[in-house]
């Protein structure tokens, strides 16, 4: 058989992403603080475009009534038809400037009489904001963190120059709870040091204040607690080398083990219960941010739920048609036509993937309460079963739409604030052949359980008789998965609780 060269021409298919279209799927799963900063960077990088604000003086609906002709982001559910449709943001013939953003002042005017909106009573809910004059940046104080105040004392510590060094590395591998879990013989190799010099160091810092800082692990600082009030005698360094006895309240075994009788025992944990297992915890760490909700429910007065996006979460972006306009009619070389063109280009693409964006978060949203709304109503009890496929079919989309939508989005309901990945759950099984139950709602009966359980502690065998007479058909081994991902102990761990409390 012989090889040669030959050229064929082939007609095919194949599915392309294009540039603008793999934007437009990233900024769906993109959080509103990352959609934020992306925006920035694109008004900085964009000439055309800039941020908008809302217009001022405009017009709003009688109280009481709402401007239909205008629309709102707002749907209302009860299981069947939803009420209103969200407007539409980008209007090039009517404006001289392109708009994203779906914005819903005149909805939140409407309703300012009715319920809660997203700029009046909601403006404390995962906002960060309990009200217009409320400065957050101005509230957050300049307190010395856990490293500055270590830093301090290595300073007057009188170490020599190498040994100062050998701390400062030390200090700053040590986490905000106080804890330094670095190897030392890595330290001492990255430093060119003695390791056992380096242990010396890390024995000196280990005397800074507070105290049972930078241990290496949970005995350590105890240990170093205990020292500074000297009770640290043999008994108790044994008691600490079983903390983990300690922890499944074994009073029999740590008795046997420190050889002393249970009041012993009994002082001991207590004496334990004086200690810090986190030094550091009164320092002041990283300024944590609020989580702002994307989306709006509430409930209105004929019982059906009202979804809406929350406008102050959603950047505005403008494109300046007549500055373009201007630029455009000037005198330019062929790249700089290029340049505008893209500019302009890119300026339309973002404002529809941001409306876009808008008008699917919402939709997603409006199906997970109508699935959902037994749980708005009645609670986590009532938590269906639900996947991304039945939601991606309910409105036509893909499933890794839903998915992208439902990261890093948040819900701002009556019954708290919730990630939208918590609305899908797998389903349990019922007995009979009846309607499954949402894993979440049977994880919440466990705990309900446990906690009403009093004198009489369950076994997760008649847990999962009880849960069998509520219709559901679940194995041992689930209920125990279940009861450990709550950090429920095992009921052996909870007599001995109760017995060493009684």
């Amino acid at each position: 058989m012989s090889a040669y060269q030959r050229l064929d021409m082939r007609q095919g298919q194949s599915l392309v992403m294009t540039p603008q279209l793999q934007q437009a799927i990233k900024l769906l799963q993109l959080s509103n603080i990352e959609l934020a900063e992306f925006v920035a960077e694109e008004i900085e990088r964009n000439p055309l475009l800039e941020r908008g604000e809302n217009a001022p003086g405009a017009d709003a609906a009688p109280e009481g009534e709402v401007d239909k002709s205008k629309g709102r982001d707002e749907l209302a559910l009860d299981g069947s038809e939803g009420m209103g449709n969200a407007r539409d943001a980008v209007d090039a013939s009517d404006s001289d400037m392109y708009e994203a953003g779906t914005g819903s002042d005149e909805a939140r005017t409407a309703n300012s009489q009715s319920g809660p909106s997203a700029s009046t009573d909601w403006s404390s809910v995962g906002s960060g904001r309990g009200g217009e004059d409320f400065d957050f940046e101005g509230s957050l104080t300049s307190e010395k963190s856990l490293h500055e105040h270590l830093h301090d004392q290595l300073s007057m510590a009188g170490l020599s120059q190498a040994d100062s060094l050998i701390g400062a590395r030390l200090i700053d591998e040590t986490d905000d709870s106080g804890f330094c879990k670095v190897e030392l013989d890595e330290v001492a190799k990255v430093l060119g040091a003695d390791p056992a010099n380096v242990a010396a160091v890390l024995e000196v810092c280990q005397g800074f204040d507070p105290t049972g800082v930078m241990a290496r692990d949970l005995t350590e600082c105890l240990g170093l607690q205990l020292k500074e009030r000297d009770r640290l005698d043999p008994v108790m360094q044994t008691f600490l080398d079983n903390l983990q006895l300690v922890a499944k309240h074994d009073i029999k075994g740590l008795s046997e083990v420190c050889d002393v009788d249970k009041d012993d025992v009994m002082d001991m944990i207590a004496e334990l219960r004086s200690l810090s297992p986190r030094p550091a915890s009164g320092f002041a760490t990283e300024a944590t941010i609020a989580v702002a909700p994307d989306v709006f429910v509430r409930e209105m007065p004929n019982g059906m739920f009202a979804v809406e996006l929350n406008s102050e979460t959603l950047p505005r972006v403008l494109m300046d048609k007549a500055y373009y306009a201007e630029v455009s009619a000037l005198p330019m070389r062929d790249k700089e036509k290029e340049f505008i063109s893209e500019c302009a280009a890119n300026a339309t693409w973002l404002i529809k993937s941001l409306d876009q964006r808008a008008r699917t978060i919402l939709k997603v949203a409006s199906e997970i309460v109508r699935q959902q709304d037994a749980f708005f109503a009645h609670g986590v009890a009532h938590l269906r079963p639900l996947n991304l496929k039945q939601v991606a079919d309910a409105i036509e989309m893909h499933e890794s739409t839903v998915s992208r939508v439902t990261s890093n989005k948040y819900m701002a309901t009556p019954r708290g604030l919730f990630e939208l990945k918590y609305f899908f759950s797998a389903a349990i099984p019922s007995t009979g052949g009846g309607e499954a139950h949402s894993a979440e709602a049977v994880r919440y009966r466990i705990k309900q359980l446990i906690d009403e359980e009093g004198d009489k502690i369950l076994s997760d065998d008649k847990i999962v008789e009880i849960l069998t007479e509520f219709g559901i058909e679940i194995a041992r081994r689930t209920v125990a998965k279940y009861r450990e991902s709550l950090g429920i102990p095992s009921s052996v761990q909870r007599r001995r609780i109760l017995k060493a409390s009684a």
